[in-house]
């Protein structure tokens, strides 16, 4: 189900409306030092009032239905406001993964909860490499005789993870790299946060000491399931990412109008306007490449993994390109801790690393288009 372009304007209204009153600069920066790193009440009122971690679920687990088009709105507009809530590690990673697995038990365990907002959901893949090639994963799992399974190893970079209600995890088995669900409150685990650039997107690294765990689909069906996972979650952070570049070109054009020097305005100066349109540029380019990508994905096209590459390339120059010259835009004052563009900078940088960096996914890229 696809909605209308006015149906998206209005959810794009709503949206912003919600996140001008709930996520402003304020807030974000009181989050950004707080534990957890997202306000629950806030997160409550997104589920309860918005719908928003059921947008994209299927209808028969509660959810709404929707795809990535309708979700690529929301990502924009959380992007935009650097809003700080488990979302994008409960919906574009742990419920694409139940999803992608096939699960139908474990989807209609866990994903009910996930659209209610009452579960908080992250998967735990990459280790202290960063990769997130289920091919690189050390972490290992062992049934434990009883129809179950233990999972014992270290996972790093885990969104979200001190906080997050389920845990899936990547884990090898004889058959290969798995997926487990693991309980919050699991024996043997335990979570503690890393301190990363990006202070708006919390990150966690997870212990498993034969931790107790389900398993989540076919084993040895990891390395298919993250295939079809990163690819839908390269695309809702190229979504964030343009959004918040377009919020970055916004906030220098505005600038580059108020403020004057020499008795005129800045954006008048050859240099500030060049930049601008060069902001401009990448940020069209940007929007261009994740909504494309998403449309491709609701039509189950088989273009759709290029396409997600692509715009996880395009949207990751454009958001560092966005960040740094909002930063020069505003000369002295945007080099400042006072100031919110070193926040845009951080997310930028952190979301072009997210998945393993340009060398990664221009080779995710080569990969998808056979090369």
């Amino acid at each position: 189900m696809t909605a209308d372009e006015s149906a998206l304007r209005e959810l794009r209204a709503s949206v912003r409306e919600f996140l001008e009153a709930k996520s402003p600069e304020e807030a974000v920066r009181k989050l950004m030092e707080s534990e957890p790193r997202f306000d629950p009440a806030v997160w409550s009122q997104a589920a309860d009032q918005l719908r928003l971690p059921g947008l994209a679920i299927p209808e028969e687990y509660g959810g709404d239905g929707f795809g990535l088009v309708e979700l690529g709105v929301v990502l924009e507009e959380m992007g935009r406001a650097l809003f700080c809530a488990p979302f994008f590690a409960t919906v574009l990673l742990a419920a694409q993964a139940l999803l992608a697995s096939g699960d139908r038990d474990a989807c209609a365990r866990f994903l009910p909860g996930i659209v209610s907002g009452r579960t908080t959901a992250t998967l735990a893949v990459a280790e202290d490499h960063g990769s997130w090639d289920p091919a690189m994963v050390s972490a290992r799992a062992v049934p434990d005789g009883d129809g179950g399974w233990t999972v014992r190893g270290r996972k790093c970079f885990v969104i979200d993870g001190t906080t997050a209600d389920l845990v899936l995890v990547v884990a090898r088995t004889v058959a290969g790299p798995t997926l487990f669900a693991v309980e919050r409150d699991a024996t043997g685990l335990a979570a503690e946060p890393m301190e990363t650039l990006d202070a708006t997107r919390a990150m966690a690294r997870l212990t498993f000491d034969a931790v107790p765990a389900t398993l989540v689909g076919a084993e040895g069906a990891g390395g298919r399931i993250m295939a079809k996972v990163l690819d839908i979650a390269s695309v809702g952070l190229a979504a964030e990412q343009a959004g918040g570049a377009r919020r970055c070109l916004e906030t220098s054009a505005e600038y580059a109008r108020v403020r004057h020097q020499f008795g005129r305005p800045i954006g008048s100066f050859q240099a500030v306007k060049h930049k601008c349109a060069d902001m401009l540029v990448q940020v069209e380019l940007a929007e261009a490449s994740s909504r494309e990508a998403a449309r491709l994905a609701d039509e189950g096209s088989p273009d759709f993994p290029v396409a997600a590459a692509v715009a996880h390339a395009c949207c990751s120059r454009a958001y560092m390109t966005a960040a740094m010259e909002n930063i020069q835009v505003h000369g002295g004052i945007g080099f400042t801790w006072e100031h919110p563009a070193h926040l845009y900078f951080r997310r930028a940088k952190s979301s072009q690393l997210l998945f393993g960096g340009p060398a990664v996914y221009h080779e995710r890229l080569l990969d998808r288009l056979g090369i």
